[in-house]
């Protein structure tokens, strides 16, 4: 067997039965061997939470009628996808829905509130490949709950995934197109959990250096990583050519077309990820590789909900071992760390989760007064090499103009300078640094067709 590709398409590529139609067209122009990895139909996993949070609150009637609705939706989905297949489609839902109904008719708990959560990729699935069987594209259905895990740490095992994904593979050696799913995996317990949300890229990554893939494709609606964030700034653009540090920072700062965790598995085996648009597929798309281009500015990304914790303290001065006691509380708690500043007296630093805050705040108060921001937003200017390029903070800072800037991250990545600003200013720092750091003649005059 050739090379393998790995193909991801998420909810909104599979939300419609047109859409999951067209995902089949894409996979079969070609017979090269493939693994294609779905998300849930889009919104399932959104009900799914709803319904997960009656269920907690004991809320039985709510709890129904959020499961009827969603069945309705299925049902709908399935007569209007199938017709050869269609009592088989529904005996699939049927079977699922009956899973969740029992689910929810007992006590609430967080190991069967994952099971719940898993049930719209296990439907996805087996939908699609019973379409694909209508359509009489021979296909396997690999279950992710056989092939993906983590350990106690939440961390998946590349080497013990390669070797279930490459027995699978080969217990179906006369076939070259395997469905499974992302998102969903068996924890170090063996119980049925998930990579969190966006998690399905994350799979794809993860299978794609199990196999040593030739690409992991991740398949989306909108034709690659744009320079900004199209959703504010009008006029941004795809990137042609990303590095993988570049990808990463732009991902965990808030590009929202590409989980955080996709990056690292296939940059440690050096396999190229490719974010494509499901909905145009001639579009050239953005390719991530180990492929840089020195001393330029790529893109801009914003990330909310930023917490900012001063720790303000004369003890500080001169003294040894501080700044390590101050990492150990949040170490102590779990809390990541996103940007880092310091003076003789105060460090100031920020978080993207409150649920130990109060935990953290009060163990940081031995060492001197604290105060908190809330509602902050990282804004993070990417490129390869942008710390050494002469005059670029004078120019990011230009950009931003007169708007209020409460920290900045710079040098300490070679990919990445990052400022701390209030959400309320986001639209206009966005704005701004568009117009200072892309001027038009800087934009691609061809940058979404294939030459």
């Amino acid at each position: 067997m050739s090379k393998i590709r790995v193909l991801k398409f998420g909810g909104t590529s599979v939300g419609a039965p047109e859409r999951m139609r067209q995902v089949a067209r894409l996979i079969s122009r070609d017979d090269h061997p493939k693994i294609v990895v779905l998300s849930a139909l889009s919104g399932t996993t959104n009900c799914l939470v709803s319904i997960g949070e009656s269920w907690k609150a004991l809320k039985p009637t709510e709890v129904e009628q959020q499961i009827e609705t969603l069945y309705d939706h299925y049902l709908n989905f399935i007569n209007e996808l199938l017709s050869k297949e269609r009592t088989a489609g529904k005996t699939v839902i049927d079977e699922h829905f009956d899973q969740i109904r029992k689910l929810t008719a007992v006590s609430f708990n967080r190991s069967s509130n994952r099971e719940l959560l898993a049930q719209g990729e296990l439907m996805s699935t087996k939908l699609f490949t019973l379409y694909l069987r209508e359509i009489e594209k021979d296909a396997q259905l690999i279950p992710a709950l056989e092939v993906v895990s983590t350990d106690e740490n939440g961390e998946p095992d590349i080497d013990l995934i390669s070797a279930r994904i490459k027995r699978k593979i080969g217990d179906s050696s006369n076939k070259s197109l395997f469905i499974t799913q992302g998102y969903i995996c068996r924890n170090h317990l063996g119980e049925i959990d998930n990579l969190k949300r966006g998690g399905s890229d994350y799979t794809a990554s993860l299978l794609g250096a199990a196999v040593n893939a030739k690409a992991v494709e991740i398949w989306t609606d909108i034709d690659g990583m744009h320079n900004n964030d199209p959703r504010i700034v009008p006029d941004t653009y795809p990137l042609k050519e990303l590095s993988f540090d570049e990808a990463a920072e732009l991902a965990y700062f808030g590009a929202k077309i590409l989980h955080p965790n996709t990056i690292w598995p296939a940059k440690k085996y050096n396999i190229p990820v490719k974010l494509l648009n499901t909905m145009a597929p001639q579009a050239r798309g953005t390719v991530i590789s180990s492929v840089s281009t020195p001393g330029s500015i790529k893109a801009v990304a914003a990330k909310d909900g930023i917490i900012a914790i001063k720790i303000k303290s004369s003890r500080m001065l001169l003294a040894y071992g501080f700044m390590r006691r101050i990492f150990e509380i949040f170490e102590q708690f779990k809390v990541p760390i996103d940007m880092i500043t310091t003076s003789e007296v105060a460090v100031s630093l920020t978080i993207d989760d409150d649920e130990n805050l109060d935990a953290v705040v009060d163990a940081l108060k031995r060492y001197g007064e604290v105060a908190i921001d809330k509602n902050m937003t990282i804004v993070c200017i990417v490129g390869d090499l942008i710390s050494e390029e002469i005059g670029l903070i004078k120019k990011v800072l230009r950009s931003i103009g007169d708007q209020p800037v409460r920290m900045i991250s710079y040098g300490g990545s070679r990919n990445n300078i990052s400022i701390l600003i209030p959400t309320k200013s986001k639209k206009e720092v966005l704005l701004s640094l568009n117009r200072g750091l892309f001027a038009p003649e800087e934009i691609p005059a061809q940058n979404s067709q294939h030459n």
